[in-house]
């Protein structure tokens, strides 16, 4: 087995070997991944923090012994919490990280980082305030960050901050938790998951106080719930039929 790590910004996660394949995730500074398969110029990845597998760029490989691989997974993480900061690297040149990056494999890739950062503590209430930092960041299918994000990347990156593990897509993140019989039994920092009309859980969101939610749909942004589902202030009408409400923490 080899393994790597992103020492990169951000790299994108491709569905198959090619960049003009769907970009199905992307891959943050300092995640790690295991190598399962290669082809000419790409090699096929699995991310140690998800599970997530994809396709990247050979030129955006770097690779790591299985010692160091182990050391920066098993030991507790540390993310960056400045929405945009900066690495630099043994020559100081300087390359912008963002939020939700994984500091902990600053040493191995010889890297320095001067900005605020944190070891989560898994707290429910700190949540809905990290959530808020996405305000209106973009939506992108596949993306993790704030200049583009999908509505699972928020969700998980915003509990990657608090350092609770998530599933990577709408579809499996539905699988985790426990379910709620009530909205009225819901907190802030539970998650509510959406359906299509054959049954499919299509989307997710980040319950707040008060019968909010924030949620990545063309942006994220905060609309009002109930029990039908998310009501959109701006058309006057339901955007996304509720299926359940999971309890994650």
């Amino acid at each position: 087995m080899e393994y790597g790590i992103c020492h990169l910004g951000m790299i994108p996660l491709r569905k198959e070997n090619s960049h003009k394949s769907e970009m199905v995730s992307q891959i943050l500074y300092g995640e790690c991944y295991k190598i399962i398969e290669k082809r000419k110029g790409w090699k096929k990845v699995r991310l140690e923090w998800d599970g997530y597998e994809g396709w990247i760029d050979q030129n955006q490989i770097f690779e790591l012994a299985q010692e160091q691989y182990q050391n920066i997974t098993e030991s507790a993480l540390k993310v960056s919490t400045d929405l945009v900061n900066y690495i630099a690297n043994q020559d100081q040149m300087l390359f912008p990280v963002l939020i939700g990056s994984d500091l902990r494999g600053l040493k191995v890739l010889n890297h320095q980082f001067e900005g605020e950062s944190v070891k989560p503590k898994k707290i429910k209430k700190l949540l809905a305030k990290t959530a808020y930092l996405f305000l209106n960041a973009p939506y992108l299918w596949g993306g993790r960050n704030l200049l583009g994000i999908d509505c699972s990347g928020f969700t998980q990156i915003v509990y990657k901050i608090n350092g609770i593990p998530l599933d990577r897509d709408a579809s499996q993140q539905a699988l985790q938790g426990q379910t709620l019989s009530f909205i009225e039994e819901s907190e802030a920092g539970d998650l509510a998951f959406f359906d299509d009309p054959e049954g499919n859980i299509t989307h997710v969101g980040l319950l707040l106080e008060d019968h909010h939610i924030i949620h990545a749909s063309g942006c994220v942004r905060i609309d009002r719930i109930d029990q039908s589902g998310i009501f959109n202030s701006e058309t006057q009408s339901h955007t996304h039929k509720l299926r359940f409400i999971k309890k994650m923490i």
